[in-house]
């Protein structure tokens, strides 16, 4: 029972973090504020989390993990690269959905990541990862025969993060221009389709 408070009050922390970095910026956000809003002590606060960046870090971590869990998700045994990747073009559209008013979030990941060497050390692992996991997909799609066989893996994996990122941070600056779920998901359609074998 204990611990499931104790389970509560560290989420309770991290989704008032999320409002108040979204709202104020992360300098401007102080762990008073969190701590008045979430309904807790400092005590509790720093029981959870020795430093406001400890908790940054934290909510980039969870954000990450279900990033990696919709990934793994999506790549299943029998089922083509090709069609794989088709999948994650809905995928990326459904995020601006589910991620409506905390798109800033991940603005604010970008800007302490060039300020600080910690934050930029936990940024960076997770994108090389991914770059790794495309390039790899990629490869495995071209052996299969879905992906087309002169497609440069590596580079095509970076473009496709390049488009992601790029679409979250168009969602961040101008998020009433456009329908950005449906643009990101066809975006990301053309980029799959661009790779794939013609006679897919």
């Amino acid at each position: 029972m204990a611990q499931q408070r104790s389970e509560d009050t560290r989420k309770q922390i991290m989704t008032t973090a999320v409002n108040v970095f979204c709202r104020s910026g992360y300098d401007a956000a102080g762990v008073a504020e969190i701590c008045s809003l979430a309904g807790v002590s400092k005590g509790a606060f720093y029981h959870h989390f020795p430093s406001k960046k400890t908790l940054f870090l934290a909510i980039m971590q969870q954000w990450l993990t279900e990033v990696d869990n919709r990934l793994n998700a999506l790549r299943q045994p029998n089922v083509a690269v090709s069609d794989t990747l088709m999948q994650m073009a809905h995928t990326i559209g459904t995020v601006f959905t589910e991620a409506s008013g905390q798109l800033p979030m991940f603005l604010e990941f970008m800007v302490q990541a060039s300020r600080d060497k910690t934050v930029w050390e936990a940024t960076i692992a997770p994108y090389q990862a991914y770059q790794y996991r495309f390039a790899h997909m990629l490869e495995e799609g071209k052996t299969e025969g879905s992906i087309r066989e002169g497609e440069d893996a590596q580079a095509a994996a970076w473009v496709l993060i390049a488009f992601a990122v790029g679409m979250l941070l168009q969602g961040v600056v101008l998020p009433e221009t456009a329908d950005w779920e449906t643009i990101a998901g066809r975006g990301m359609g053309m980029l799959v389709e661009s790779m794939q074998r013609s006679n897919k």
